[in-house]
């Protein structure tokens, strides 16, 4: 198992570094101009877009910028953002809890439903119960997140007045009746997010059942006397996680990049949103800071989920 991981750090530590590369040449080579803003402003002289270019760095060549970028971000150190000139690590810190918050419970959420309506599903193959999960999934699915979300702000908003359909990043909790409030204009948003994951992964675990239920361990186990509770979750089960935790890993990351669409349909205040703009503002650091913190936590997920699956299949072997 040591030599196994360190193998792995070694092939991860070069595939960061590959794909920072990457996604800084992009960047660099991308259309858009952080200094757009003043290029317009004709109160602003040639001169003084110089220097600023210059005090931003833009001036040097692209491979020394990112030959910079690197050894700070080694040190946990992702620059200064172009447009507000924070610290970029600051600005994630601000809208990391909300993104937390509300596509970390909506995840949570989904993984707690979806597995066991899966489990009872492929169990209960053909019955009222799984049709009715299929029917139900099928629909979270092929729906996108723009259209539920738009739906839910026009049902539960505009028709009913039940939930407000902006998020109000402003109100602080303080006493029963802001905590009520808060968690109102939270439901819509974990709701769209929560109907759509639970979906794909309600499906993974009804399909991976069915292909473990039928097999010779199976009868092997119940043939020795062990209770169905214990045969299906105890040995079906264990073995069905593996599609599903490789599914459920690859995935984690969005709780950190957050989720893009719902977030600007709902005007929630999290990573996804300070991505979007910005992209729109030409903010390459920033913009550089949030992919490649995702790209880290895909890397990482994925040596995780290899661990996980010695102890969920004993057949697999580090060697």
């Amino acid at each position: 198992m040591t030599r196994y991981i360190m193998r792995r750090l070694l092939i991860a530590i070069p595939t960061l570094i590959a794909m920072s590369f990457i996604l800084f040449m992009i960047l660099a080579l991308a259309p858009g101009d952080p200094l757009s803003q003043f290029a317009a402003n004709p109160a602003v002289p040639p001169e003084v877009r110089e220097n600023i270019k210059r005090s931003l760095g833009l001036d040097q060549p692209v491979p020394v910028r990112y030959v910079r970028w690197l050894n700070n971000a080694v040190r946990g150190d992702l620059g200064y953002s172009f447009a507000s000139r924070i610290p970029v690590t600051d600005l994630i810190k601000q809208r990391l809890p909300t993104t937390l918050w509300i596509v970390g419970t909506a995840y949570f959420l989904a993984v707690i439903l979806a597995i066991p309506i899966g489990v009872i599903s492929a169990y209960r193959k053909y019955s009222v119960f799984d049709q009715s999960a299929t029917t139900f999934a099928f629909i979270g699915f092929s729906v996108p997140t723009f259209f539920t979300g738009t739906l839910f702000i026009i049902i539960f908003s505009v028709k009913l007045g039940w939930l407000p359909f902006i998020y109000d990043s402003t109100l602080k909790v303080t006493n029963l009746q802001s905590l009520i409030e808060f968690l109102k204009m939270s439901i819509m948003p974990i709701a769209v997010l929560c109907l759509f994951q639970m979906a794909t992964l309600m499906r993974f675990t009804r399909a991976s059942m069915l292909d473990n239920l039928p097999q010779d361990y199976v009868r092997t186990a119940r043939a020795k006397g062990l209770g169905e509770h214990t045969v299906v979750v105890g040995h079906v089960l264990r073995n069905s996680l593996i599609p599903v935790v490789t599914l459920i890993a690859l995935s984690l990351p969005a709780i950190f990049t957050g989720a893009i669409v719902t977030e600007q349909i709902f005007r929630v205040p999290g990573v996804g949103d300070l991505l979007i703009n910005s992209i729109f503002n030409s903010d390459t650091p920033v913009v550089m800071g949030i992919v490649f913190i995702s790209a880290v936590l895909v890397v990482v997920c994925n040596f995780l989920v290899d661990i996980i699956y010695g102890f969920l299949d004993p057949r697999i072997k580090y060697d």
